[in-house]
């Protein structure tokens, strides 16, 4: 079950769950009681915030439904759980200017050739006709899209449905199977013309239904629903279904659908490289999850052979078997081939690994895909600075449940970046630090990691002396300091002659200088200089490895002020991606944030879209992503990689030099 945010697909759920017997009362979102969003996070947003797995029967056949996030920022757990997916049911919003905000879903479906269909929700709130919501989500998706229904209206209201295949009519019964009923007569001429244009999308993919038609010969009911079956199972065709979930119209409908027409899970299996019928038992890890008082769950699907409990997998032996229902779950024996269960404590396991009793994955095996990209970072320390070790190993477990997520330690800047796709993962991770391992954290802007450089040479004498009782302290050097190239970084060099400073003591005048050069005269680490030792003077007894070290550093100290330092700002490569329509308020963003534009094209493989190459200023990229997605339908996104440093002058320098220095006091 996936989707946009706010379509309706926990709702959806709830209904479908409550239609086949498994729930005798219906949650909803208000009342906060849902079957799926069991999480103190999803209840305390109203969203899900994690794939929610619910198990049913129906008509004597066991389903498992997998409930996605809708939030963009939340799409690895999408993408996970389709890739074990036999089918999926893609609910939208019957509004065409909405089409684009699921593109990135069709895409990934079309290019895995993972069955899909769609339900088009909220039909008693549509503010559009079914036509031309029908035009606008074609325009997003490779495959022909075939309307399976037409809807029937009375007044602004629907009523109910005619099923274009059976050419029955029926009238929903809010929370009821729909009554048969007969076709509306003003209904007949689009039911016609709308079952014409099923018939001859099927055409397209057989010759001989082909044949039939051009002679006007109707084929049978069941060759249309075999027609359907196969193109729905080898993902040529997308049907489009119905309803408004919130009044359980349309749902029966789906259900029944979904029992007929999906391909079971030697489908999966083949889609991910397994043979499903020879070879050991094999599960594949979709979710990991780490639940308080009762410890680590490894979701999976078992895509051949059966699992019992205690069996060794993956070099454990698991820990009970349960079948999922929301927060609840069931304890089982073993399970086979199809299931979707949760195993206990298998530590080890990672989301994406395949499980077996040999350890090995099957040769020719699809490579789990790499986890999507960060696109959004902020620096994270913990309130009680005695919880720092606890919270490496904390944020090591949230990785774990969402591969999507990632930290950087940034030594120059002294802090922990948490990585995701958006300021709401990181609110979320946030909370589940606080809720899951007691742990309350801070979140704020990172630091950009300027640089400093100089622009001109000078020479410059330091004398460290120091005398007291006993050995005193000497050292005595002369440095050369000069500018080298961009990205040159720095170099030492040694041309003292005449043993003026002891080939011992050299090694320590280098360390003092690194020492200064962790911070300039500006207060940021200075890059691309080359420092000479050229000179010096030593003392037979007060000479020592750190009176030279810290003569050094008083060279430098005196010496680089004379350099004219100059801030360097990181600057960044960035790709962004958005359709074609929105390129020109990508370009307006990126000029508008200091950005030079490279180039743009279209984006290899994805039909009407653009990508834009630009360079942009690190400080510039903290809530790029923001925008970017609220100028594009929350379909934008961006590659970035660090390009080179740049000198910044003037107003913006001096603002960047005042912050750091105030900052640097307070701490």
């Amino acid at each position: 079950m996936i989707g946009p945010y706010s379509s309706g697909k926990t709702t959806l759920l709830e209904n479908i769950l409550h239609a086949s017997g498994a729930t005798q009362r219906r949650g909803t979102v208000k009342e906060g009681n849902l079957v799926g969003d069991s999480s103190a996070e999803s209840r305390h947003r109203q969203m899900s915030t994690e794939i929610n797995v619910a198990s049913a029967d129906f008509m004597g056949e066991a389903w498992t439904f997998l409930d996605c996030p809708g939030s963009i920022e939340l799409l690895q757990e999408t993408y996970n759980a389709l890739l074990v997916a036999d089918v999926a049911v893609l609910v939208v919003e019957p509004a065409p200017d909405r089409a684009r905000a699921i593109a990135p879903l069709l895409k990934f479906l079309d290019d895995r050739e993972i069955p899909h269909m769609i339900f088009v929700n909220k039909l008693d709130h549509a503010a559009a006709p079914v036509r031309q919501v029908l035009e606008a989500l074609q325009t997003v998706s490779e495959r022909p899209l075939v309307l399976r229904q037409v809807p029937i209206v009375a007044g602004d209201q629907v009523t109910g449905y005619v099923d274009l295949v059976s050419e029955r009519a029926y009238s929903y019964k809010p929370g009821q199977a729909s009554d048969l009923i007969a076709i509306p007569e003003a209904e007949k001429g689009g039911e016609k013309d709308a079952r014409q244009k099923l018939l001859e999308a099927l055409a397209d993919f057989d010759d001989a239904l082909l044949e039939k038609l051009l002679e006007d010969t109707v084929p049978p009911t069941g060759d249309i629903y075999a027609h359907l079956t196969a193109n729905l199972q080898n993902d040529r065709i997308v049907p489009v279904f119905m309803g408004a979930a919130e009044k359980g119209s349309g749902v029966r409908r789906l259900l029944k659908a979904l029992r007929h027409e999906t391909p079971d899970v030697r489908s999966a299996a083949a889609r991910l490289g397994v043979d499903a019928a020879r070879g050991e038992a094999l599960a594949q890890v979709f979710k990991t999850q780490h639940v308080p008082h009762s410890g680590k769950l490894t979701f999976a699907r078992v895509l051949r052979g059966e699992l019992a409990d205690g069996a060794a997998v993956g070099g454990e032996r698991i820990g009970g078997i349960f079948r999922v229902m929301g927060a609840q779950s069931a304890k089982l024996p073993k399970v086979q081939a199809g299931m979707v269960v949760a195993l206990g404590r298998m530590e080890g396991a990672k989301t994406g690994q395949v499980l077996t009793a040999s350890g090995k994955a099957p040769g020719g095996m699809a490579e789990w895909p790499k986890p999507l990209k960060p696109v959004y970072g902020l620096a994270l320390s913990a309130e009680n600075r005695n919880d720092e070790v606890k919270l490496t190993a904390a944020l090591g477990r949230l990785m774990e449940e969402d591969p999507s997520l990632s930290i950087e330690h940034d030594s120059g800047m002294h802090q922990l970046i948490l990585w995701g796709q958006g300021e709401i993962q990181l609110q979320i991770a946030g909370e589940r630090l606080k809720s899951k391992f007691n742990l309350p954290v801070r979140m704020q802007r990172a630091v950009v990691p300027y640089k400093e450089t100089i622009r001109k040479p000078a020479s410059q004498h330091a004398r460290h002396k120091k005398q007291s009782g006993g050995h005193g302290q000497f050292g005595d050097v002369t440095l050369e300091i000069r500018p080298l190239g961009r990205g040159a970084g720095f170099n030492f060099v040694d041309k003292v002659v005449g043993g003026a400073v002891p080939r011992q003591f050299i090694p320590s005048v280098e360390i003092g200088v690194r020492d200064y050069l962790n911070r300039g005269p500006l207060g940021f680490p200075v890059v691309d200089v080359e420092v000479a030792l050229v000179d010096g003077q030593h003392h037979s007894v007060d000479s020592s490895d750190m009176a030279f070290r810290t003569a050094a550093r008083m060279g430098m100290s005196e010496g680089m002020t004379k350099c004219e330092p100059v801030l360097l700002e990181p600057i960044l490569k960035v790709s962004i991606a958005a359709p074609t329509e929105f390129t020109a308020n990508v370009q307006r963003l990126v000029t508008g944030r200091r950005g030079h534009i490279l180039g743009f094209q279209p984006r290899e493989g994805w039909k009407g879209w653009d990508e834009t190459v630009a360079h942009l200023p690190q400080k510039e990229m903290a809530d790029l992503i923001v925008e970017l997605r609220s100028l594009t339908m929350g379909v934008g996104t961006f590659d970035w990689g660090f390009d080179h440093l740049q000198e910044l002058t003037g107003r913006l320098a001096d603002e960047v030099v005042q912050r750091h220095t105030k900052q640097v006091a307070a701490q």
